[in-house]
């Protein structure tokens, strides 16, 4: 007989075990980047994707576990909001899973949140924008050895206003090859919504990037710009000729990694997940 639980499985081979239909799971983290060798899972080097996907593995006793991520951080490069799917064959209890993969990881790495996306939702391609913050001390008052592994020391201050002032050129959506490390057969066009200076109760100087996406070493080649405007090595303007060249200048410096967080992703409502993902992958002119 068959009946409504026939009709969403499927029988698998001589032990007529169920095969369920996969389900696919959406991962919040945070992590510090430290000792980790940048996101993507590489050969005898610690990274975040190979630790956490070793951890799935332990959990859910599968090695065929994969995960995709929003943003591929570089060494170093720390992050409290980065998000992750997968998909898993097999029912999960969804609201152990977080203490259980915490219980494997190394504490530089925290899963914060596991939850039941839809088929359609995809953490790289399905993101409206990312977040990044830059975090810099340029006042020896500020300088806090218990943060030094995620804020840049810098030993000149900076103008702020003149910082912002640059920024502004760079905002709105443009080719940002002067900026990003070019690879083959991939685009620089990017849309940069947000990019803004400003003190933290600490008094670091922060800088909120927002973007659609970002290319390799974006972010820090654009921080690297804007500190030379904000020490008075270079005026604002400057900032303006670098991106309308739109190839790379050696005066902009791509600052040190550990001052980068990934802050935030956004995603669209349900409904428009799928339509987003179309529309990340077509290629940007």
């Amino acid at each position: 007989m068959r009946g409504a639980l026939a009709t969403s499985l499927e029988t698998a081979g001589p032990s007529r075990r169920p095969r369920l239909t996969p389900v696919r799971l959406r991962l919040d983290l945070a992590y510090d980047g430290t000792a980790f060798h940048g996101w993507a899972a590489q050969p005898g080097l610690r990274t975040v994707q190979g630790e956490l996907t070793a951890a799935l593995a332990t959990v859910l006793r599968r090695d065929d576990v994969e995960v995709v991520c929003a943003g591929r951080t570089d060494a170093g490069v720390h992050a409290r909001g980065q998000v992750v799917h997968l998909d898993v064959p097999d029912p999960v209890e969804v609201d152990r899973l977080p203490r259980r993969l915490n219980g494997v990881l190394d504490p530089d790495v925290r899963v914060r949140r596991v939850a039941p996306a839809p088929a359609s939702f995809d953490a790289r391609f399905g993101a409206l924008w990312r977040r990044y913050a830059y975090r810099v001390a340029d006042d020896p008052a500020t300088l806090d050895p218990l943060v030094r592994s995620h804020v840049l020391a810098w030993p000149r201050p900076l103008d702020l206003a003149a910082m912002n002032e640059a920024s502004a050129l760079l905002v709105g959506r443009h080719d940002f090859a002067a900026f990003c490390k070019r690879r083959e057969g991939a685009t620089t066009i990017r849309t940069l919504l947000e990019l803004a200076w400003a003190r933290d109760t600490a008094g670091h100087a922060v800088a909120t990037v927002r973007a659609d996406a970002f290319c390799h070493s974006m972010v820090r080649s654009l921080v690297g710009c804007l500190l030379a405007v904000g020490e008075g090595r270079r005026p604002p303007a400057w900032a303006g000729e670098v991106l309308a060249a739109q190839v790379r200048d050696a005066a902009v410096a791509v600052v040190h990694a550990h001052g980068l967080t990934l802050e935030a992703v956004a995603y669209p409502p349900d409904a428009e997940l799928a339509a987003r993902a179309e529309q990340t992958r077509a290629r940007r002119e």
